[in-house]
């Protein structure tokens, strides 16, 4: 079994170069497939985050062992640049590929935080759950990367349990709120317009509600998700149709949703800026692709970040996150071995059958012949004798003839090895002369 991993993150592309390969969630189920046909895989799943775009690849039994990274690393960024309609050079100095043991590592850091914009954040972790989903119902995903996948799940989980990677609120939704603090001098008067109602808007209102803000609304493409937000934080739920208006109230405006296109253009926010006199809007932009258009920086009276400009926020509150990194990274390297070892013993599982089927053979032939014995008349003593020392003969012809052969071609290792398999004591006699091929032509 081969695994490779092709991806772009928040280390290795600006948020211009990954809005441009995120995929949309609408259209993964196709990404999916043709990936699997065109590249030639048997198994992939695709990860695509605000952060990162990662491909899951598993090439098959087949083909794995005659493939080079290089080969690899050509076939899927070609695939990627030109699903995304984008020239190859632009995503060459971006991409990074990892295979194998390397590439279990990565998976364990990322589904554990540890590879995140925000060390140890647990939205991440959640977004492979709901990756891996997507590629086993679109039928992308085997044995191979399954058990990559749930041991992922299984280490990441323990990362959380046995550390303290999750503690203190380090988030991009928390960055978001922190930033609020230091541009109002009272939060508690602001009120702020919410565009999306995910995951990442929830941990923001929850922020925005510790850090006192009261006016909270909520605009979604559909109020069934929005009202949940209401339910549990009392904001106010409102339609995308609304966010005109509700832009001439806001004095912060947070936005993240899976949208392709931008939300928000200059235009509508110069309009808000003259309904509001000019006072200042705070403008966070937590999507890839961007809600946001750039050009509304240019706007004065508005304070636009993206997910990049919130690093040097996040940067000043790791320092507890560090250190329970470390213990993490101990976890991840025995989660690592402990697949590996896996893998292996999942290797010898044929052989293992074979050896059974041919010792059962051997058995079931012996105790026909013993049966028919027995039918004849035969002692039952005599049968039973004769049954266990034809069984033994032929259990251990094959062994002894291959044993005496590695002795004669001076394969020391492989007589040790029988000794361990066996669990024998290796013998000090010298010369001995037993074998069960003489044996049994002596009987005969």
């Amino acid at each position: 079994m081969t695994t490779f991993l092709l991806g772009i993150n928040h280390n290795t592309a600006s948020v211009d170069v990954r809005e441009k390969v995120a995929f949309a969630p609408e259209k993964m189920h196709d990404a999916l497939q043709q990936a699997c046909t065109e590249v030639g895989m048997d198994e992939i799943v695709i990860v695509s985050t605000c952060n990162r775009t990662e491909l899951y690849c598993e090439p098959g039994e087949g083909s794995a062992s005659s493939i080079s990274e290089d080969e690899i690393q050509a076939q899927v960024l070609n695939w990627l640049a030109n699903y995304h309609q984008l020239n190859e050079v632009q995503l060459q100095n971006c991409i990074y590929l990892h295979r194998d043991k390397d590439a279990v590592k990565h998976c364990m850091k990322v589904a554990s935080g540890l590879d995140s914009m925000v060390l140890g954040e647990p939205q991440i972790l959640g977004q492979l759950k709901s990756a891996y989903a997507v590629a086993r119902e679109a039928g992308t995903v085997g044995n191979n990367l399954s058990r990559l996948f749930e041991e992922t799940f299984m280490v990441a989980k323990q990362v959380r349990t046995d550390t303290a990677i999750g503690e203190n609120p380090v988030s991009v939704a928390f960055a978001a709120v922190s930033l609020a603090e230091h541009i109002f001098s009272d939060l508690s008067q602001a009120s702020a317009l919410m565009i999306g109602a995910g995951r990442t808007i929830e941990l923001v209102v929850q922020h925005l509600r510790q850090a006192g803000v009261t006016n909270v609304s909520v605009a979604n493409r559909t109020l069934e998700r929005a009202l949940e937000l209401k339910e549990k934080y009392g904001v106010d739920e409102v339609l995308f149709a609304d966010i005109p208006e509700q832009l001439e109230k806001a004095d912060i405006v947070v936005s993240s949703t899976a949208s392709q296109l931008p939300i928000l253009g200059k235009g509508a926010v110069e309009r808000a800026l003259k309904a509001r006199k000019h006072r200042p809007i705070f403008m966070v932009d937590l999507a890839v692709p961007r809600d946001i258009e750039p050009e509304v920086a240019e706007l004065e009276d508005v304070y636009l970040y993206s997910v990049d400009d919130l690093s040097q926020v996040i940067d000043s509150s790791l320092q507890n996150r560090k250190e329970a990194a470390q213990e993490a990274e101990k976890i991840i390297a025995e989660g690592v071995s402990s697949y590996e070892e896996k893998l292996r013993t999942l290797g010898i599982v044929s052989t293992l059958k074979n050896f059974r089927q041919k010792a059962e053979h051997i058995r079931d032939t012996e105790l026909e012949k013993s049966l028919k014995l027995l039918d004849q008349g035969e002692s039952p003593d005599k049968v039973l004798a004769t049954l266990a020392r034809l069984l033994t003969n032929k259990l251990i012809h094959a062994p002894s003839v291959q044993m005496k052969k590695a002795s004669a071609d001076g394969r020391s290792e492989l007589i040790q090895l029988a000794e361990e398999l066996f669990e024998l004591e290796a013998s000090n006699e010298e010369g001995s002369d037993f074998d069960p091929e003489d044996e049994k032509h002596k009987r005969s």
